[in-house]
């Protein structure tokens, strides 16, 4: 879906125009001029059927001229990576599982990435990412791209330090069901917090730089189950922060076709001073129409910006997201820089780590308080975070004498 959309749209940008354009947008426009002769060739694409390969390098031959070679299969990457031995940047787009061994395969063959959130699924395997990023001095862009949203910098920015110190908040973000029912074979191997999650996760830690401290997590079985998909149609995960604030992550992917936007999505922060809200799903834009019901749209996402020659150019922080991480490529490949120099500039793979440590532990949580409030034993089950790792909380292992589960041992 953001492969064959978002990336596509905005690389087809690139290579017929550059990045200098784009740069404005990021407030990194400083390098427009180091960077207004670079040139962007997508040279390949890799989908898991050879139709979906077709269908992909056809539009983008559309919208540039140029036919990237196509690739297909269970592991496409590797063949991409031998054909394009001096590959600069692969891009990750898979089902969320599959992230990890395509990113560590680009990082030994030389290249930078950027992937899709979440970065991958397991606290142990973003430190692997992380270590051979390191080793390779290679960049690791996660498209973390609520960060980018003018709402959510105009808070960053601003609103974060008047409200006094975080208390509590709730951010949620609601996907329909077509998602998880056909526009996804694997969502048996996911649910909607790992899916979605990440992003409001991403974005609370973007403002207050907090790390977890502790977390617990509840999901549902009830609607996709009708369907006969065995996956959570909701989760709840609340995590507490070392700065004290407590903020309640709510998901789904089971919300019905006519609602009138694509998604359902917003937060809000309640401070020591004061209050702020971010809906995401209602700006203020609505329309309707005869057949159609009352729609809204995200605006702010992407849009197309209508050229003098009559083509869209793609923009949106759903694109400022993947320029700020190919920035940061640039500089590491054009003027020497290191990539801990670039950290401050693009959602960074340490950064993600934490979120995949939340990710990680929410989901041994919340199965482990699923199974027991369907046993009618409550759902009192936690992890902790810190310098130890993380430790999964059981109290009904008690008698056991199992009561604290470390899951893994390195500093979150």
């Amino acid at each position: 879906m953001f492969g064959g959309d978002v990336h596509l749209r905005a690389y087809a940008d690139l290579q017929r125009f550059g990045i200098a354009g784009q740069l404005a947008r990021l407030g990194l426009d400083q390098y427009a001029r180091d960077f207004a002769s670079v040139n962007f060739e997508l040279v390949a694409i890799a989908t898991r059927s050879p139709a979906s390969a077709e269908r992909t390098a056809a539009a983008f031959k559309e919208w540039t001229g140029a036919r990237p070679k196509t690739y297909s299969g269970e592991t496409p990457w590797r063949d991409i990576l031998c054909d394009f031995p001096d590959l600069d940047v692969l891009a990750v787009a898979t089902p969320d599982h599959l992230h990890t061994p395509v990113i560590l395969a680009a990082l030994a063959a030389g290249a930078h990435v950027m992937t899709e959130k979440p970065m991958c699924l397991d606290i142990a395997e973003a430190d692997q990412i992380i270590e051979l990023a390191q080793k390779q001095n290679r960049i690791v862009a996660v498209d973390m791209h609520k960060r980018y949203d003018p709402d959510h910098l105009r808070v960053r920015n601003d609103i974060a330090q008047r409200i006094g110190e975080p208390l509590y908040g709730t951010a949620y973000l609601e996907e329909q069901l077509e998602v998880s029912t056909s526009t996804f074979k694997w969502v048996e191997q996911s649910d909607p917090f790992s899916y979605v999650g990440p992003h409001w996760v991403d974005l609370i830690y973007h403002y207050y730089k907090s790390k977890p401290v502790s977390l617990t997590a509840v999901g549902q079985k009830k609607r996709l189950i009708r369907d006969g998909i065995n996956a959570y149609d909701a989760v709840q995960v609340r995590v507490d922060f070392a700065n004290g604030m407590s903020i309640n992550f709510h998901n789904n992917w089971i919300t019905p076709a006519d609602f009138e936007g694509p998604v359902n999505q917003g937060h809000e922060i309640v401070g020591a001073d004061g209050k702020v809200e971010s809906d995401q799903q209602y700006r203020g834009f609505r329309w309707w129409n005869a057949g159609g019901g009352s729609r809204t749209s995200n605006n702010h996402f992407t849009r197309d910006v209508k050229r003098p020659n009559g083509s869209p150019a793609y923009v949106g922080y759903g694109v400022d997201s993947l320029i700020a991480g190919l920035v940061a490529i640039c500089r590491v490949k054009f003027l020497d820089e290191s990539r801990d120099a670039m950290a401050e500039i693009y959602p960074t793979a340490e950064d993600a780590r934490i979120v995949v440590a939340i990710v990680h532990a929410a989901r041994l949580v919340r199965d482990l308080n699923f199974k027991y409030l369907s046993e009618g034993k409550g759902a009192p089950v936690t992890a902790r975070f810190g310098e130890d790792g993380i430790t999964i909380v059981d109290p009904h292992r008690a008698s056991e004498g199992e009561v604290f589960q470390r899951i893994y041992s390195k500093a979150i």
